[in-house]
């Protein structure tokens, strides 16, 4: 027998025509056309139908799948990570909550004398019944069953439960810390015991082993014993609240490491199952292949499906060999079909019908929506704006890819049409319309895509977008090309179960993003930006250049970009930029957070925490009793002083003409961003987007901003020599720099200095440097030739550097600190560059830390002291101002501003 192909790229087909084998069949055979359901396109030619196989007998059906094997469910790994996180969670809370824990467990076993009254049965009795009665009952049941693997399976968890249980107790009682200890003793006859009861693991272990509770009525009736048995205990001062908890936890851990590693009996519709949820939908097939790698075909299993009181018909050979299927070698798969496939995380079947000759059928399975459902949490927690949306149930997903596939016929845009939808077992199945004589994106040579076929996959999107639709998923699969009979092109789009109705402009345009970065990796940028062009407005095609980010692609297409190791997308920005010079294409924040934001958190809390720790309150209490409110009032005026300083600089370099009041308006939204960016970012990025919406260029508008930000760096300097000259004392700076200091300097600048002795460093600044240079030089020679925009825009950084250091010695005075301005003014402007240099939201916690370690060591301040001044400085200039901000922020974007 010749050998399968190895890849699922390179197919095998077999030809022949719907009415059988012919001499004269090929793939280019065309065959007579007809009109689409939806629309008013006209399919073109189809591939010849490829053999499936043949059940021999009416109402018989041929059925090839993969082998009904046991499964691990992620649910089962999910349960395991989620009984550890509770376990760690009765632990903090034993640590941390003892008083909560203790005083729930004795409110509990206040009724423990009415109880007595009330039990005539003992308690020993009772642990004997859930010890030994309730595993008997459910070990019954299951050798009663004949579910020998399962007895098996039950008895590992159990004693898996009871080796962990020892284990943690053994942990418990060698490191474990003394209010831990503390909180899991309970008093037997007087004497301190640790109360970890192993039995409950091991039960617990047993149960969950054993399966769930609505499948045996013993293992339902073992958990009801169980929580009465424990609840009793619990009453009677028998077991700790803690310990319980923590054996429960342990049990449960148990028994889904044994449940997953040995996997459970697959839920999945399956044979007659799956058979008859096709019958439910509507259809009478005659043939349903599975869809899978050709590489591990020989796996499959051939079953016929037999009517009920028939036998089953008996076949020689293997599905794939010719005995089984009549001709030698077939593939029941054309690339269409293994494009869906690969699109969807779905099991998908070839079917055929005595009515219709080819059709595809979805089955989504629920235990493999868990992963599902977690991705796409998760990125509705992390994105910002383009997430999709959730999903609760396998039904819910089903009935929203069907809502989907719907609206898109409805809407004209040329998408295989939806049949019909039905369930079975822990299944839905989704049949669906075949598209012949298709090539996946992926598989279509570039000298194919002609601009005619490019120009036909904008139109279907933008067909879809016009019906409110929007993709989400757009990949090289989902996209198939063909051409009708007259030889034009047919573009299909296909996955619509991640889509949305009635979408946001943001998610049409992360569509378009999706479609350009698609077609570049096969024509390249240049022509996928022409394709477009002419289709979409300008100022929707220069709205795409900030979307241009791997995060706002799918998977598939982000692999694809990884592994061609092409800048695709830098090339389509400078496309971009090219055709409209205009365009700001700074790249968008889509995400809310990312692997640095967690770092920082953490880091953050943990400062806090150790900070918290070492703080004394009652000399903060002291403090706070003795402050001066009239202080903290002047503070947060002086403070906002800032806005306007902000505002002066900002329109003394920018090249458009600014309202003061919007201006002004735009820095106290500032106040509301930075609480989400690292210091300076924030309002950097809200006057980069003033200055554009007025007219401004991107680049031209950057060069401002960085104008802006240098001629502060130069006023902070000067402000400091001022102050010096103006107290008559140096005050600290006559300690800066030191020799130490100089020694680093110097050491930075030769290290500096070295690098651009090399040619590649220098040419590789020179690229950066030189567009940036040449395009704000001229406006910097603006600038230098106006003298009064200089003295507006350096009074203006002025003031805004000089509020903040007034601001901060307002607030050392509003605890009676008598610290010299100068030495306020060297403190606040060192600590806050210091604190600022932390990648951290607003410099939350690094600011602080850094204001209140310089008060102790130049001042001589208590750190406690310090510290309660540093916050009330920074509750005045940073914290209030947040839902001021959030306030001006609305009145911008409204009046369409920002």
């Amino acid at each position: 027998m010749p050998s399968s192909p190895s890849t699922p790229d390179a197919p095998t087909h077999v030809d022949a025509p719907d009415a059988g084998p012919t001499p004269d069949a090929s793939p280019d055979a065309p065959h007579p056309s007809r009109t689409h359901e939806v629309g008013t396109y006209v399919r073109g030619p189809r591939l010849a139908r490829p053999r499936l196989p043949d059940p021999g007998e009416p109402g018989h059906v041929r059925l090839v799948d993969a082998p009904s094997n046991r499964v691990r469910r992620p649910k089962d790994a999910l349960g395991i990570v989620l009984a550890l996180l509770g376990i760690a969670l009765v632990i903090l809370l034993t640590i941390f909550a003892h008083a909560t824990t203790v005083g729930v467990q004795q409110d509990v076993q206040g009724f423990s004398r009415l109880l007595a009254q009330i039990l005539t049965l003992p308690v020993v009795l009772l642990e004997g019944i859930v010890t030994l009665g309730a595993p008997l009952m459910v070990l019954g049941e299951l050798l009663w069953r004949r579910n020998l693997r399962q007895v098996v399976e039950s008895l590992l968890a159990a004693g898996l439960g009871l080796l962990l249980a020892l284990l943690t107790y053994a942990a418990v009682t060698t490191f474990g810390a003394v209010s831990l200890i503390a909180g899991l003793t309970i008093s037997v006859g007087g004497q301190p015991t640790l109360s970890l009861p192993a039995y409950v693991a091991a039960i617990v272990g047993l149960l969950v082993g054993a399966g769930p509770r609505t499948r045996r009525r013993s293992v339902a009736w073992s958990w009801n014993l169980l929580w009465f048995t424990l609840a009793i205990y619990l009453i009677t001062g028998q077991v700790s609240l803690a310990g319980v908890l923590l054996m429960l936890l342990v049990g449960r851990v148990a028994g889904l490491t044994v449940r997953y590693v040995s996997g459970v009996r697959s839920e999945r519709a399956h044979g007659p199952t799956l058979v008859d949820g096709v019958r439910r939908a509507g259809f009478e097939p005659t043939a349903l292949v599975r869809v899978r790698d050709l590489s591990d075909r020989p796996h499959d299993v051939v079953q016929d499906i037999a009517p009920e009181g028939t036998a089953p018909l008996r076949r020689s050979g293997p599905w794939w060999s010719g005995s089984a299927l009549g001709t030698p070698e077939p593939s029941p798969f054309d690339e269409a079909t293994l494009a869906l496939m690969r699109s969807s995380d779905h099991r998908i079947y070839s079917m055929t019908t005595a009515e219709r000759d080819r059709l595809d059928v979805v089955v989504l399975d629920g235990e493999r929506q868990v992963v599902g459902m977690l991705a796409r949490t998760w990125r509705s927690l992390r994105m910002r704006g383009i997430e999709g949306r959730s999903a609760i149930s396998l039904r819910q997903i089903a009935e929203r890819a069907a809502l989907l596939q719907y609206s898109a016929q409805a809407a004209g845009v040329r998408t295989p049409e939806l049949l019909g939808v039905s369930a079975a077992d822990d299944s839905m199945i989704l049949v669906q319309e075949h598209v012949d004589g298709s090539l996946p994106l992926r598989d279509v040579p570039e000298l194919v895509l002609d601009d005619a076929t490019l120009a036909e996959c904008w139109r279907q999107l933008l067909r879809a977008h016009d019906a409110g639709l929007a993709h989400r998923s757009l990949t090289a699969d989902v996209v198939l090309v063909g051409h009708d009979p007259d030889g034009q092109p047919e573009v299909w789009l296909t996955g619509w179960e991640n889509g949305d109705i009635a979408s946001t402009e943001l998610a049409r345009r992360v569509d378009l993003t999706q479609m350009l970065a698609l077609l570049a990796l096969r024509v390249g940028p240049e022509r996928a930006l022409a394709s477009v062009t002419g289709l979409v407005p300008d100022d929707e095609i220069e709205a795409l250049g900030p979307l241009l980010q791997t995060i706002a692609l799918p998977t598939a297409t982000r692999e694809e970009i990884r592994r061609s190791k092409s800048d695709v997308l830098d090339r389509l920005r400078d496309e971009i930029v090219a055709r409209l010079p205009e365009a700001n294409v700074e790249p968008l924040r889509l995400v809310r957070f990312g692997a640095r934001s967690v770092v920082t958190a953490v880091l953050a809390i943990v400062a806090v925490s150790v900070l918290v720790t070492k703080i004394k309150f009652d000399q903060i209490a002291d403090a706070v009793s003795q402050a001066n409110p009239w202080w903290a009032v002047a503070a947060f005026a002086i403070g906002c002083l800032t806005w306007l300083g902000a505002a002066l600089a900002l329109m003394a370099f920018s090249p458009a003409r600014l309202s003061l009041w919007k201006t002004t308006l735009t820095q106290v939204a500032a106040s509301y961003v930075s609480v989400a960016a690292p210091a300076g970012i924030g309002p950097a990025a809200l006057n980069l987007r003033l200055l554009t919406r007025a007219g401004t260029s991107g680049t031209l508008a950057a060069a401002s901003v960085g104008l802006v930000q240098v001629a502060q760096i130069v006023v902070t300097v000067v402000i400091l020599v001022i102050l010096a000259a103006a107290t008559g004392d140096g005050g600290l700076l006559r300690q800066l720099p030191s020799a130490t200091v100089l020694v680093a300097l110097g050491i930075v600048a030769a290290l500096v200095a070295s690098m651009f002795l090399v040619p590649g460093v220098r040419r590789w600044v020179g690229t950066k440097i030189e567009p940036l240079v040449t395009q704000t030089w001229p406006r910097l020679s603006t600038i230098l030739s106006s003298p009064r925009r200089i003295m507006i825009g350096l009074a203006g950084n002025a003031l805004m550097s000089l509020g903040y250091i007034f601001a901060f010695a307002a607030s050392l005075k509003a605890f009676g600190l008598d610290v010299a301005i100068i030495d306020s003014a060297v403190i606040y402007l060192l600590g806050n560059t210091a604190g600022a240099a932390v990648p951290v939201p607003g410099g939350i916690g690094a600011v602080e830390g850094a204001l209140t370690l310089g008060l102790q060591l130049t001042a001589g301040v208590l750190p406690a002291v310090g510290a309660t001044a540093v916050m009330l400085f920074r509750v005045m200039t940073f914290w209030l101002r947040i839902p001021i901000g959030a306030v001006a922020m609305r009145i911008l974007q409204r009046s369409g501003d920002l």
